[in-house]
């Protein structure tokens, strides 16, 4: 445990440039998605998009969802002392 806080320590001057960066490719991704139902969902509606993915929407979704997870990561490492 002592090492990962080390090693947080050594970095923690770059995390909030990494998220910034992690952020912007989210925003972008998120922008270049094809609009859907998903809104929709929400509120009862059925949503069946994710079956119909594709190509590079399909590689735009997983890969948005990845940085997704990544900026949380971020954000709790980000709290570490």
């Amino acid at each position: 445990m002592n090492t990962i806080l080390e090693l947080v320590s050594k970095i923690k001057p770059y995390l909030s440039v990494i998220q910034i960066v992690v952020s912007l490719i989210l925003i972008g991704l998120i922008l270049i998605q094809p609009r859907g139902d998903a809104l929709g969902s929400a509120f009862g509606q059925s949503f069946a998009g994710v079956g119909k993915l594709r190509g590079a929407s399909k590689i735009v979704f997983y890969f948005t969802i990845t940085l997704g997870v990544i900026f949380i990561l971020l954000a709790l490492i980000n709290l570490l002392p």
